[in-house]
């Protein structure tokens, strides 16, 4: 099961201007503990995404030099592609487990990550929340990685008004990548997921990742003016979302059955809207 996406942005200011503008509701900031801040957006699902900035430059290098890998891989995306979609975290209780299997399949994508932060709780007090991550990736497709996130110490938090969204985003319903070798990405989410995938017949590769599917596109599909990578949410009523984005002014086209807004700054790849 998908557990959330990484989304590194230029500044969580202009990503929490940009989303709060596509009607999504967006959590209060976070710091990590090696110089990423975030400001999450949480579905009704139990999925969210991770807009991801840089808080501290000095602290991710000595993160990324020290073996950090989701500081290390978050650099080197932001080094060739500013924006967009990084990494994709899947919900696992126990990462350890991961981690060996990784090593044991060649995916690994170095050393086990483990960190805890202070989470500030409705009623005004301070909890640390402790997380393991286990990273897997493959060299030949290094724009994506994955890995699988462990709650080590969760905290019972009531997310109810965070996962309430004036657009009426209910939840992921399919994450579509681009690849210049697909190939290499399917080794990476068989590897992930499982090795059950179907092919459609533009030569899309397509893993069912519990109620989310994950789509990955070769250049021949984008090149002929098909779908770059995208998000695609369902929502409970397309005529909400159409209203809610044109009062923000938002440029978006309009179709009977979907609403595709472009990337912007802050959006770093395209958002689709398309009812349950």
């Amino acid at each position: 099961m998908i557990d959330h996406l990484v989304l590194p942005v230029e500044d969580l200011a202009t990503a929490r201007k940009r989303l709060g503008s596509l009607g999504f509701t967006v959590a209060p900031d976070a710091r990590h503990p090696f110089g990423t801040a975030n400001a999450c957006v949480f579905f009704a699902d139990g999925t969210y995404l991770e807009p991801l900035a840089v808080a501290s430059a000095e602290e991710c290098a000595a993160a990324a030099r020290a073996g950090n890998q989701f500081v290390a891989r978050d650099q080197a995306f932001r080094s060739h592609a500013g924006e967009g979609l990084s990494a994709i975290a899947f919900a696992t209780d126990d990462a350890e487990a991961e981690d060996r299997r990784f090593n044991g399949e060649g995916v690994s994508a170095g050393a086990m990550l483990a960190f805890g932060r202070p989470v500030t709780r409705p009623d005004g007090s301070i909890r640390e929340a402790s997380f393991r991550l286990a990273f897997a990736a493959v060299p030949a497709w290094p724009d994506v990685f994955a890995f699988f996130c462990q709650r080590i110490s969760p905290l019972a938090i009531d997310r109810a008004a965070l996962a309430t969204h004036e657009n009426g985003v209910l939840g992921l319903k399919s994450v579509t990548l681009a690849a210049e070798n697909p190939q290499a990405a399917r080794a990476l989410f068989d590897a992930v997921i499982g090795a059950g995938h179907g092919q459609d017949s533009d030569g899309d590769l397509l893993w069912s990742a519990g109620s989310v599917e994950i789509g990955v596109r070769g250049p021949a599909r984008v090149d002929r003016g098909g779908q770059g990578p995208a998000l695609v949410f369902a929502v409970d009523n397309l005529g909400v979302t159409r209203r809610r984005l044109g009062a923000s002014g938002i440029a978006f086209e309009s179709r009977a059955d979907a609403i595709i807004v472009p990337p912007a700054p802050g959006q770093g790849l395209a958002f689709i809207f398309e009812e349950a």
